[in-house]
């Protein structure tokens, strides 16, 4: 069985700027949250950021959303595990041979950090698929994409907290699920699916991806701490 042992709260680093990133860094602690880097943050300070963190002791999930021909997404794999990180993370879209290929290169390594899938990103609603060429429901297109990832061996998936219960009773406990959108739904962001932490949690979700909710508060730490809390921590 996959290890999903607390902490459960991954602070989502979303700082245009390693200065600013680090500046909250320095005032959490590994023991009580992990910490996701994701496109803008590893754009504006690349793989030496990933590698301080990790040397700090923080277990760092590297969230890029690989999507892009087998080759190039299994040999950007192969680099993020040589850097440390606890986590990554490729787009189910890219499809089976992608994930297998992403697979095996993680497999290769001697460091293997969890491998999981993007379902259906957090800030679509049911009414953005049609657009895309999705006909079916939104639940139902998230529950293909995490059958692709686990066919192809991926360790989890990122899903919105509202199919989180359905994900794992279909996938059972041995299959990583990963929640953004966590926090209250008056929040009045960009994030069209949330869900408190506390719910997420009940619902099946094993990490719980939270960022404005504790970095845009006058205190992180006190916000972090009371999440954490909520978690029964």
């Amino acid at each position: 069985m996959i290890d999903a042992r607390p902490p459960y709260v991954i602070v989502a680093l979303d700082y245009p700027d390693a200065r600013s990133a680090l500046a909250l860094c320095a005032r959490l602690d590994p023991r009580h949250c992990r910490l996701k880097i994701g496109m803008e943050l590893f754009t504006a300070a690349g793989p030496a950021l990933v590698e301080r963190l990790v040397a700090d002791g923080f277990a760092v999930f590297l969230d890029l959303k690989y999507h892009d021909i087998p080759t190039t997404v299994a040999r950007a794999c192969s680099a993020a595990a040589r850097l440390g990180v606890w986590m990554l993370d490729v787009h189910t879209l890219g499809g089976t041979n992608m994930l297998a290929a992403a697979r095996a290169a993680i497999d290769a390594e001697n460091h293997r950090p969890l491998l999981i899938g993007v379902t259906v990103l957090t800030s679509h609603a049911p009414s953005d698929l049609p657009g895309l060429g999705i006909d079916i429901p939104l639940k139902a297109q998230a529950q293909n994409l995490a059958g692709l990832a686990q066919r192809a061996g991926l360790d989890g998936v990122v899903c919105s907290p509202h199919e989180a219960a359905a994900l794992r009773s279909h996938f059972g406990r041995d299959f990583l699920l990963v929640t953004p959108g966590i926090r209250d739904a008056t929040a009045g962001d960009d994030q069209s699916r949330v869900m408190g932490a506390a719910e997420a949690r009940r619902q099946g979700a094993d990490f719980l991806v939270i960022g404005r909710p504790i970095t845009a508060t006058a205190d992180p730490v006190v916000a972090l701490a009371t999440i954490n809390s909520q978690l029964g921590l």
